[in-house]
């Protein structure tokens, strides 16, 4: 089943851009959610991750984290097996 990546993001946010940057680099399908507009939505998210800074990613309903944490995932392979298993896509070589 493939993954199903979600990012929460604001606007100004260089750790965002950064963030999607590398999503479409290594090629991983991701829906964007802009709350810049909805700083009331904001504050409710961060209720339910914990997590105060932007980015925040969801992969299959689990929080991720920010954009250390996926850079961690780039790493240890964990984003190359993302891509593997989305509809159309090839593994990654290196």
């Amino acid at each position: 089943m493939p993954n199903r990546v979600i990012i929460f993001t604001t606007d100004s946010c260089t750790f965002c851009v950064h963030a999607k940057s590398l999503l479409g680099k290594r090629g991983v399908v991701f829906e964007e959610v802009s709350l810049a507009a909805h700083p009331e939505l904001q504050h409710e998210l961060a209720g339910v991750t914990g997590l105060t800074s932007f980015p925040q990613i969801i992969v299959d309903g689990e929080i991720l984290g920010g954009l250390n944490e996926l850079r961690a995932a780039d790493k240890d392979g964990t984003l190359a097996a993302w891509r593997a298993e989305q509809p159309g896509s090839t593994p990654a070589t290196a």
